[in-house]
């Protein structure tokens, strides 16, 4: 298992990190909206409504939790984001070797 001590960012790598955090946010949050505008385009009833309230309390909640910066946990959440489909692996060659193929490793769990 990885250790929190394992990762050592410098600060050129912590600036690659945080580009490609905001790029996998822009991607994320322009498909939610997409999402958001078709569904409310579709809404004929106030369960409707409520439904698509419900929605976006908990995509907020998920979206705030998860592009936040955090060296000691960054591998882990881009191979959340590569799982996702949000990054892809080209995307973080910017990164350390180490760190790509930890994430690769990751995210194939």
């Amino acid at each position: 298992m990885l250790k929190n001590n394992e990762v050592k960012w410098s600060e050129k790598q912590e600036k690659i990190a945080n580009q490609v955090l905001q790029t996998a946010y822009k991607r994320e949050t322009s498909a939610l909206i997409a999402s958001i505008r078709d569904r409310a385009s579709s809404i004929t009833e106030l369960q409707d409504l409520w439904y698509l309230h419900d929605l976006l309390s908990t995509k907020r909640h998920e979206i705030d939790g998860k592009y936040v910066y955090n060296s000691s946990t960054i591998v882990f959440d881009f191979a959340r984001l590569v799982k996702e489909g949000w990054l892809n692996l080209d995307e973080l060659k910017e990164l350390k070797p180490d760190m790509v193929s930890k994430i690769s490793a990751l995210a194939r769990m």
